[in-house]
């Protein structure tokens, strides 16, 4: 199993980027699919977006075209790139793996292992 550590959250203004990170422990993080779920106070868990081991992508519509994951193999880090912000967009954003997982998966449950979150929040 891997263990997941998140950062690159803050406060930033509508309309600017932010920078999310994921860093994963153990040595098969290449097996793993990985993805970024969030949730905004009063809310439930919703998916944001998903990377397979081979890098294929799936996005939720929210953020489509905003949003971009990455992974680096190498630095065993899962990254998520998010332009054009909302205040919509505020939330704790998780960083969720699964060993060979399917980024098709939406639902919460569908993943194993979860990090702590880091907090975004954006003003208007």
């Amino acid at each position: 199993q891997v263990q997941l550590v998140e950062s690159g959250g803050g406060l930033v203004q509508a309309g600017d980027s932010l920078r999310l990170s994921c860093v994963a422990s153990g040595r098969t993080f290449s097996n793993y699919a990985m993805a970024w779920f969030r949730q905004a106070p009063g809310r439930e868990r919703e998916f944001v977006a998903a990377i397979s081991w081979s890098g294929i992508t799936n996005y939720a519509d929210s953020v489509k075209g905003r949003f971009t994951i990455a992974r680096d193999n190498a630095e065993k880090t899962v990254y998520l790139q998010m332009n054009s912000l909302k205040p919509e967009d505020t939330a704790v954003y998780y960083c969720a793996a699964d060993r060979w997982g399917n980024v098709a998966a939406v639902a919460s449950g569908t993943w194993s292992t979860w990090g702590k979150g880091t907090l975004v929040t954006v003003s208007s």
